[in-house]
């Protein structure tokens, strides 16, 4: 991996969306965008040294690093069509950053543990099968405590702002409206017509992070409109606030692509960081 982070600009934390499970079959316009993604990443900054993952599907009591030396996608659903469980995502494990990252935490006064331990959840293999096919970056999942609160899952992501200028992609994989409740009767089709809530949530969340309105983001839960029914469970969210601390205190972001699927399941995509606009522009 030679041609890594050529350019020595340093890589911008991303919130993914990772949506169904099914996107990993039936890609869409999410899968074509991921396709892009990560070779324009490789284009503005040269090929990334690893991947550190936070993921909605990984939690903990506290933070802890999955420094195994090599993983496979775990299938953590189910009642899914038998194809989705045949395929594979297998990739190498980051061992030596593993302890990289838990200095940084030490040092930022967090707790973190470190095992051996190995396993991609689908929030992590599903994008990463389109950003990354070749599965030939290391990967790092930090599974994190979802009763933190946003702000301090940002100084989570402030510990680890000094990985960007490391050649380390972060990346927090969520969701910016996740209510399963809303398939009780059933799943729309995937290209239902967006429900107001989730057009008023998303679009509170863009317009309040391209402002940089971190005290608003951060109460989120009493400002935006919709939170609750967007996200009874917050879990899914949160990841983005990990992504937005990693790329420097008090910056804003850019949302880099904005979808819908079954009407209320959002699927956008930010990057956080001095390098955010570098990115926009690598993509078109």
């Amino acid at each position: 991996m030679g041609d890594m982070n050529t350019s020595h600009a340093p890589l911008p934390p991303l919130y993914i969306s990772h949506g169904s499970p099914m996107t990993a079959l039936d890609s869409g316009a999410d899968g074509v965008f991921w396709r892009r993604l990560g070779p324009a990443i490789t284009r503005a900054f040269g090929k990334p040294r690893a991947i550190l993952a936070i993921s909605a599907h990984s939690l903990t009591r506290e933070p802890l690093l999955l420094a195994g030396e090599r993983h496979e996608a775990v299938y953590d659903f189910s009642g899914f069509p038998e194809a989705l469980y045949r395929l594979r995502y297998d990739a190498p494990g980051a061992p030596a950053l593993a302890e990289r990252v838990a200095s940084l935490l030490h040092a930022a006064g967090l707790p973190v543990q470190v095992r051996p331990d190995s396993g991609l959840d689908h929030g992590i293999w599903t994008p990463l099968r389109s950003m990354v096919p070749e599965a030939d970056i290391p990967v790092l999942p930090l599974a994190w405590p979802p009763m933190w609160s946003p702000e301090k899952l940002f100084q989570l992501g402030q510990a680890l702002a000094p990985l960007a200028a490391e050649g380390v992609l972060v990346i927090g994989s969520g969701a910016i409206t996740h209510n399963l409740r809303l398939w009780a009767g059933g799943r729309e089709p995937i290209d239902t017509p967006e429900y107001p809530e989730s057009a008023a949530f998303r679009t509170w969340m863009h317009d309040r992070t391209e402002a940089a309105d971190w005290p608003a983001l951060f109460a989120y839960r009493t400002q935006a409109p919709h939170a609750a029914h967007m996200h009874p469970s917050d879990e899914h969210l949160l990841p983005f606030y990990v992504a937005a601390g990693a790329g420097g205190a008090g910056q804003p972001g850019r949302r880099v692509h904005d979808s819908v699927t079954y009407g209320h399941l959002g699927m956008d995509v930010y990057a956080f960081g001095s390098s955010a606009t570098r990115l926009t522009e690598a993509l078109g």
